[in-house]
């Protein structure tokens, strides 16, 4: 092989890898199975050390990829260092970090309009989340900041879900604190709640339960 061609094949070879690694999500994050369908099942990147796909529209069918930003993230960190103390201390934090979240993304996207238990009946999807939408979302937030080493009373557990026909309860879901002490599983739940108020966090036994 003459050097010119050598040269040729390296520069090929050195475009495909380039073209390779600007196609791949960066910094993956390890997570569960159940974890990984949310995304894989909209067919969505999950999130990586500083970035996330935001699913609004319904069942993610409008979608912004969000970068946190050194400013964002030390935003996050001072939030979830006021909850160090103790394990409630650290989840009333992580309601903070969400209303943060909800208030960063909402003028971007139009979600400062959005309401509580919104679904495609109110036909205002281009301003509101879904239930699974915003389990994505608060997921997605939780694991970045897991990553970030900002947790130390819980993991992010997977996610759940309610729905009995019989007993007239809707099928909803939502994100999940687990704490690492009890291993009591905790709702973070965004959709109940409208924009900018604290999302819905009890034991996961009592979620379940609710309508």
């Amino acid at each position: 092989m003459s050097f010119g061609n050598f040269q040729h094949s390296a520069l090929v070879a050195a475009g495909l890898l380039f073209g390779i690694t600007q196609a791949s999500p960066v910094c993956a994050i390890e997570m569960s199975r159940e974890v990984t369908d949310l995304y894989t099942s909209v067919s969505i990147y999950p999130p990586s050390a500083s970035s996330m796909t935001v699913c609004y529209g319904f069942v993610c069918r409008r979608r912004h990829i969000f970068d946190f930003s050194a400013a964002d993230r030390a935003a996050l960190g001072k939030i979830m260092a006021s909850g160090k103390a103790t394990a409630a201390a650290e989840r009333a934090a992580a309601q903070k970090a969400v209303i943060w979240w909800d208030r960063r993304l909402g003028p971007i996207i139009g979600t400062d309009k959005r309401i509580a238990k919104a679904d495609f009946r109110y036909f205002d999807d281009k301003h509101n989340y879904d239930c699974w939408d915003t389990t994505r979302n608060v997921t997605s937030l939780l694991l970045i900041m897991q990553n970030w080493g900002m947790f130390k009373h819980h993991t992010v557990g997977n996610p759940h879900y309610r729905g009995n026909a019989l007993a007239l309860q809707t099928p909803h879901n939502t994100a999940v604190l687990r704490d690492k002490v009890t291993g009591t599983e905790w709702s973070v739940d965004m959709w109940t709640q409208a924009y900018a108020q604290p999302p819905a966090v009890m034991p996961v036994t009592q979620w379940v339960k609710e309508d």
